[in-house]
């Protein structure tokens, strides 16, 4: 396999020539809004997820997790209040079953049938390659992130807006994203550029495979490749996404300690 990230592109010039590009109402805030309905539905929902590395050059994986993982992502709709839990459970390799964790809000914990009690992690500590744990729970960008239109760039055929996301909460798992997203009606995530604190560029991340998924064209496969290791790269691909809403009770850590038996 052969992956190839997109280059800079031309930058629009200043912000007349945005909004050249922009329907009205198509401000930071609208653009992220919708960029997150596609990446994840405003309901309860499941899917598989298959993580997948590789290593210089490789075409084939070094290493290979599979996860299915429940969320409540939800943002307030009518009576329906905001939600961000979701619960990932561990399936291959076999040595791995059992293990669970459990993400609600900005707090992250993880138990396996080894433990005594749930621990809690980071969520930028790694999974496995280029995948930290943050990755392969979504993101609530329009609450997480103050976001900041900067211009428009050329991406693969499309034209995308240029977004700055700056973390508004210090638990947030990245303090600064360059985030491209598509203009059109849709919207569709295109690539995110996650920086440091000291605002060094650490991995950028592409949205791929976009397929009808629960109503939407939605990204099933997400390339994350760590900028120090140009050759080194990490697959996210979503299969058997579905609506399903388990019961709030899962989503506590009393709860990991009976899914993991």
């Amino acid at each position: 396999m052969k992956i190839t990230l997109f280059g800079k592109g031309i930058a629009c010039l200043g912000l007349l020539s945005a909004c050249a590009f922009a329907a009205p109402g198509d401000n930071a805030i609208d653009i992220i809004r919708r960029a997150d309905e596609i990446r994840s539905p405003n309901k309860p929902f499941r899917y598989t997820l298959a993580v997948s590395e590789y290593k210089n050059g490789e075409e084939k994986p070094e290493s290979r997790q599979v996860l299915d993982i429940s969320m409540r992502f939800m943002k307030p709709e009518g009576e329906m209040k905001a939600d961000a839990r979701s619960l990932v459970r561990f399936i291959y390799p076999p040595r791995d079953k059992g293990k669970v964790m459990l993400s609600d809000w900005y707090d992250l914990w993880f138990y396996s049938p080894g433990l005594r009690r749930p621990v809690p992690i980071s969520r930028q500590q790694r999974l496995m390659g280029q995948i930290s744990n943050s990755d392969v729970i979504v993101t609530n960008f329009e609450y997480a992130y103050q976001a900041t239109l900067q211009g428009m760039e050329k991406c693969g055929d499309n034209q995308c807006y240029k977004l700055e996301l700056t973390r508004t909460y210090a638990e947030a798992t990245w303090p600064k994203i360059i985030y491209y997203v598509e203009a059109g009606d849709e919207n569709r995530p295109y690539k995110a550029d996650y920086y440091s604190l000291d605002d060094k560029l650490l991995k950028e991340v592409r949205y791929l495979n976009y397929r009808p998924v629960l109503g939407k064209m939605r990204p099933m496969r997400i390339i994350v490749q760590d900028v120090r290791h140009e050759k080194s790269f990490s697959v996210m691909d979503y299969s058997d996404v579905r609506l399903e809403s388990l019961p709030e009770s899962h989503f506590t850590r009393e709860h990991l300690q009976r899914e993991a038996k």
